[in-house]
C-alpha cells in the first residue's frame, strides 16, 4: 500500500522532498528462510520536517532507516536523498555520501570512552579529511550550541546520560548534514532529558534540512511533524501531527 499521496497534508505538500523511497523492499535469506523486512514501502521525507517512525518491534523501522541511509542495500525499489540515487551507488560512494550529508544519533550514544566530548564530536570531521585543529575548533563551537561548552574536555564517563546524548547530537550536527537520522534517541533517557534532546533536535530544523526519528517512545510524538506507523514490514498510516504554525494538533 502506497500512503505517500494520501498522507501528505497541505503543510508538507508545499515543502521540497529531502528523501524519497519508492516501492522499496528488503529481504534477507533465500527460499524457505527468506524474511521480508520491508515490503514495497513508498515514503517522502520533506525538508523542514521531523518525521517520526513508530511501530512494534520487528516491523521494519530500523531496516527502513538503514536503507534510507544506504547502510543496507535494497532488494528492489528506488531511494533518492537530496537528489542523489543511493540505490545506484556502490558502497564506497554511499560511504562518502553518508559522511558528507547524513548525521546519525543512536540510542546508546556510541561515544568513544577514551576520547573527550570535543574529540568525539570531531570524529566525523576527521573522517572527512579535516585537519585536527580545525575539527576541534568546530567541535567546540557545536558543543557551545548544545550548552556543553564547559564539558568539552570531559570524557563520556564523566557526563550524565542526558549530557552524553547531547554530545551525540552535537557529533551528528558537526558536519552540518542535510539529513539527520535518529534510532531510538530517547529510549535510554528519562522524560526530562528525552524532552530536552527532542527540543534540541527540533531547534536545528531548517528549510533545507530534515530529521527522521525511529522511536518506541510515545512521549516524543508531539515533537514530530508527521508520524508514520509501521506494521508487518509496511507503512500502515501517516498522520500529520503539527499545524502549519508549529503547534501540536
Amino acid at each position: 500500500m502506497d500512503n505517500r499521496a494520501s498522507a501528505e497534508g497541505p503543510t508538507v505538500a508545499r515543502r521540497p522532498v529531502a528523501a524519497s523511497l519508492t516501492g522499496v523492499s528488503k529481504r534477507f535469506g533465500d527460499g524457505h528462510t527468506e524474511v521480508t523486512a520491508l515490503d514495497k514501502v513508498s515514503l517522502d521525507v520533506h525538508c523542514g520536517e521531523m518525521l517520526l517512525i513508530a511501530g512494534p518491534s520487528g516491523c521494519g523501522k530500523t531496516t527502513l532507516l538503514s536503507v534510507l541511509t544506504g547502510v543496507l542495500d535494497v532488494t528492489e525499489g528506488a531511494i533518492e536523498v537530496m537528489g542523489w540515487r543511493l540505490d545506484t551507488m556502490d558502497q564506497a560512494a554511499k560511504t562518502e555520501f553518508r559522511r558528507n550529508h547524513i548525521g546519525f544519533v543512536f540510542q546508546q550514544h556510541n561515544l568513544v570512552p577514551t576520547l573527550t566530548a570535543a574529540e568525539n564530536v570531531a570524529v566525523p570531521l576527521l573522517l572527512a579529511g579535516q585537519r585536527f585543529s580545525r575539527a576541534i575548533q568546530r567541535a567546540h563551537r557545536v558543543l557551545e550550541m548544545v550548552n556543553l561548552g564547559d564539558r568539552a574536555r570531559f570524557l563520556p564517563g564523566e557526563l550524565s546520560g542526558g549530557q552524553q546524548q547531547r554530545v551525540a547530537i552535537a557529533r551528528a550536527l558537526a558536519s552540518e548534514p542535510r539529513l539527520i537520522v535518529c534510532d531510538e534517541p530517547t529510549a535510554a533517557l528519562d522524560g526530562h532529558n528525552g524532552h530536552q534532546a527532542m527540543e534540541l533536535l527540533r531547534s536545528f530544523l531548517s528549510t533545507d534540512r530534515a530529521i527522521v526519528v525511529v522511536t518506541h517512545d510515545n512521549r516524543i510524538f508531539p515533537f514530530g511533524d508527521r508520524l508514520a506507523k509501521m506494521r508487518d514490514a509496511r507503512i500502515e498510516s501517516i498522520d500529520e501531527m503539527r499545524a502549519a504554525n508549529g503547534s501540536t494538533e
